[in-house]
């Protein structure tokens, strides 16, 4: 159930990183995939980086990303757990220069959701379950038209979900 733009059965956590959005309706998901380090999962180091908590002594990469400010709404871990860290109708800063059918910035008018993940491993099958409870309820309180990957929205710039992300999995695809 999402009350006042928040998944109910998700973790909450609340990045600083995000805005208001234009008066523009919510009609696209973007699908990114992320883990830290490069390659590395099971950890909190996500939760960390998109609450600008991230310590660079941890791994030398993530000296390279310490003064990046991102989020996403949603990011569901390897064992299926949502974590949501900003609410559906504001602006998280999860997709950067970005287009989709003429229209730019994504952010504006997108819910992004990360999946720990990269381009090479398979994401496990608790994700894609995750992943379609969550699209049900997005596309019940929003009026949702596409669901894209992030290589969709910023194909010069992006190749996430990847190759090992089976579309096919999901059963709202629009």
């Amino acid at each position: 159930m999402i009350n006042n733009h928040l998944l109910e059965n998700a973790k909450q956590i609340i990045s600083p990183n995000f805005n208001k959005r234009p008066n523009q309706a919510i009609s696209l998901i973007v699908i990114h995939n992320i883990s830290l380090p490069p390659g590395k999962f099971n950890n909190h180091h996500i939760e960390d980086f998109f609450t600008n908590q991230l310590d660079t002594r941890q791994h030398t990469y993530f000296k390279t990303i310490k003064d990046l400010k991102v989020s996403a709404h949603l990011l569901i871990k390897r064992n299926g757990m949502v974590i949501q860290f900003v609410p559906f109708n504001q602006r998280a800063w999860h997709a950067g220069e970005s287009a989709y059918k003429g229209q730019h910035n994504c952010n504006d008018f997108s819910i992004g959701i990360e999946l720990q993940g990269d381009d090479n491993t398979p994401y496990e099958l608790v994700q894609y379950k995750a992943l379609n409870n969550v699209i049900d309820l997005l596309k019940f309180h929003y009026p949702i038209s596409a669901i894209k990957g992030h290589s969709d929205i910023s194909p010069l710039r992006k190749t996430d979900p990847g190759p090992c992300f089976k579309w096919n999995k999901l059963h709202a695809i629009t």
